[in-house]
């Protein structure tokens, strides 16, 4: 595999401080044999002696000396253009201690992405010469099966780039479509919630360049310290405040999270049914989702489990499924209550009686409440049996830990191609 630099050559080079990063630069040496009209501008010009025009892209920044340009990218140090970040090359980062996420879980990972042998090239730190009208910083040829290769690499334009948030909670963060913000200013929106989760996207030109300049500032902010694992304080409109850090549990209005839900209501009930059989004679799995009735669902019925006379309130799906019984929330099961019996309407006479025995617990383990009907057929709060709070407690461990987790998408105004 060759590599030719298009423009620039580098060696490693002292750190810069006054840039305000404690990040190893590369210096910038200009390639002679390169045609003038390619050449960066690294002489001091007339409209300012002691700062340096950098040509890498459009915004032809001029910098002073110990300063960056507005990409980060490039600086001023003693008068010579620098690259401030390295390139980088998978192999060396690896013969360097650098740490790598793998592709498998599996122990017998050799670390390897690709099968062919061969140097794996990011395009970490490569610079960049956005719009393209002169070479890429790195174009790298290979050879693969016999078909010879050419990448242009080069780094994408962080305006069109954007993050997408994955939040481990039961808890409602906000309407769909609601604005996230950082610092008071807008840097997202809430996006379609998965099994289990919600989502936030952040980012992307509108917010960073179709603003206040405040505005793009924040959002630039926000993207990088959650790139780069830091924690960063979010609020919703008309919902919460979310703590995010990637890798780290969510903290939602001040409260950590620490279990992801087993499952919705319904196959909750499907689940642990059997665990309940014998031990109560109904059992409610409140969900913002799906709320499960284990006398009607059909695990109950397999289990022969006999009536109770329950009303629900909510929409009735199918036999023992529950759609809406409450708004969404921050409560039980990621709705709005703090008592569940706020979803329960008068127990049927026919069907229901004395001393029948009820649990009602949330689809993370975390609220349970176990409770015996008397005289007057309404349920009444008692200690809960041990046997069902080893079966709340089974749920708990059956959860997967909550975390957040934090994808950057890397934007491109122009395609990038391979020959």
């Amino acid at each position: 595999m060759r590599f030719y630099a298009a423009g620039v050559c580098f060696a490693p080079h002292r750190r810069l401080t006054a840039i305000g990063r404690a990040r190893n630069i590369v210096r910038v040496q200009m390639i002679t044999a390169l045609s003038a009209g390619f050449d960066m501008v690294t002489e001091p010009t007339s409209a300012a002696i002691d700062k340096i025009r950098c040509d890498a892209c459009p915004v032809m920044c001029y910098i002073k000396p110990g300063a960056a340009g507005a990409c980060d990218r490039y600086a001023n140090h003693e008068g010579k253009l620098v690259r401030v970040d390295p390139h980088v090359i998978l192999e060396r980062t690896v013969s360097h201690g650098g740490k790598l996420v793998p592709f498998s879980r599996t122990e017998d990972w050799d670390g390897k992405i690709v099968h062919e042998p061969s140097t794996f090239v990011t395009a970490i730190g490569a610079g960049t010469t956005y719009p393209d009208y002169k070479p890429a910083p790195f174009i790298v040829s290979a050879e693969v099966d016999g078909v010879d290769m050419v990448t242009v690499v080069t780094e994408g334009i962080f305006s069109y780039c954007g993050i997408k948030v994955k939040i481990d909670t039961d808890r409602y963060l906000g309407p769909e479509t609601a604005t996230v913000r950082a610092q008071g200013e807008a840097v997202g929106h809430v996006t379609t919630s998965e099994y289990g989760s919600q989502m936030l996207s952040l980012g992307g030109v509108h917010h960073l360049t179709g603003g206040s300049k405040k505005e793009g500032r924040v959002t630039c902010d926000t993207l990088m310290d959650l790139a780069n694992c830091k924690a960063v304080e979010l609020t919703i409109d008309g919902g919460a405040s979310v703590v995010v850090q990637a890798g780290q549990p969510p903290i939602v209005n001040g409260m950590k999270e620490e279990r992801m839900r087993v499952g919705c209501g319904s196959a909750t009930i499907g689940m642990f049914a059997k665990q309940w059989h014998g031990k109560v004679d109904e059992v409610v799995v409140v969900d913002d989702h799906i709320t499960g009735v284990l006398s009607e669902h059909q695990a109950g019925k397999l289990l022969d489990i006999a009536d109770t006379g329950i009303k629900m309130k909510g929409r009735r799906s199918t036999p023992g499924r529950y759609f809406q019984v409450a708004d969404p929330g921050t409560g039980w099961g990621g709705t709005n209550i703090s008592d569940p019996l706020a979803i329960l309407g008068p127990f049927d006479a026919k069907e229901a009686r004395a001393g029948l025995s009820m649990l009602m617990v949330s689809t993370t383990g975390e609220h349970s409440s176990y409770y015996v009907l008397d005289e007057a057929l309404k349920p009444v709060e008692t200690e809960m049996p041990d046997d069902l709070k080893f079966s709340v407690e089974r749920i708990q461990e059956n959860c997967e830990p909550a975390l957040c987790t934090v994808l950057f998408m890397a934007g491109r105004a122009v395609p990038c191609g391979r020959a």
